[in-house]
């Protein structure tokens, strides 16, 4: 299998939270979040093509205009960019578009999750991946006190009702920042991970994703206050 890096960057129009959210200016960049996106994935050496899939012309149009081999657009059709297509559909895309090497997953609505943070995801996969993990997905560790089910999930109140949280166990949640995987994976489960994926973790702040109309404020905030790198 080659070791070819082939970022996958999924992003629709029509976002029903934030009108025309990946492409409204956005800290300073007049093109906003696919604009930082496709700049932070063309800074890195590790990746080797971008395949951008999209129905909304306006992201064709500026993506066209940053003229880089390395970015490959994909018109996708509206069957697949509706507010109902499932996670399934898009693995499944995903393999049509990259069917060799390894895919980089990520979204335009993380917008600090940078080069810097890529190329250190691909590396560790790669490390990781002799040490016995399939995949790696990124993470935000939760540290409180978590209930489900009408009892606590990461302390045992038997033993102390109320312990300091940096003793609790830390859960970690799936952030959607970035999935690495092989097309073997892909392949053969039909997902974007496997059966033993490393969880990458990232803080708070890095992992930070855009979602309603006040997540695109605070991001701003965010960026404008130096809390985050862009």
């Amino acid at each position: 299998m080659t070791n070819k890096v082939t970022c996958f960057l999924p992003c629709r129009a029509g976002s029903q939270r934030v009108l025309r959210k990946n492409i409204k200016p956005f800290s300073g960049f007049e093109f906003g979040l696919i604009q930082i996106k496709i700049k932070q994935l063309l800074t890195s050496k590790l990746i080797d093509e971008i395949v951008l899939t999209t129905n909304d012309d306006d992201i064709l149009a500026y993506a066209k205009s940053v003229n880089e081999p390395r970015l490959r657009l994909h018109k996708r059709d509206e069957n697949l960019a509706s507010s109902a297509t499932s996670t399934d559909q898009l693995v499944a895309h995903a393999l049509e578009l990259i069917p060799k090497g390894h895919i980089l997953w990520t979204h335009v609505t993380s917008p600090f999750i940078t080069q810097k943070h890529y190329d250190q995801i691909i590396r560790v996969y790669h490390d990781q991946l002799k040490n016995g993990y399939d995949s790696l997905m990124t993470t935000t560790a939760i540290h409180g006190f978590l209930w489900q089910h009408e009892r606590p999930m990461n302390y045992d109140r038997k033993v102390e009702k109320w312990p300091r949280t940096q003793t609790l166990e830390a859960v970690q949640e799936v952030n959607s920042g970035a999935f690495l995987a092989s097309t073997e994976i892909y392949l053969e489960l039909d997902d974007r991970i496997g059966e033993r994926p490393y969880l990458y973790e990232l803080d708070k702040f890095t992992s930070y994703d855009i979602d309603w109309p006040e997540d695109f404020m605070i991001a701003e905030c965010m960026a404008e206050k130096g809390l985050a790198e862009i």
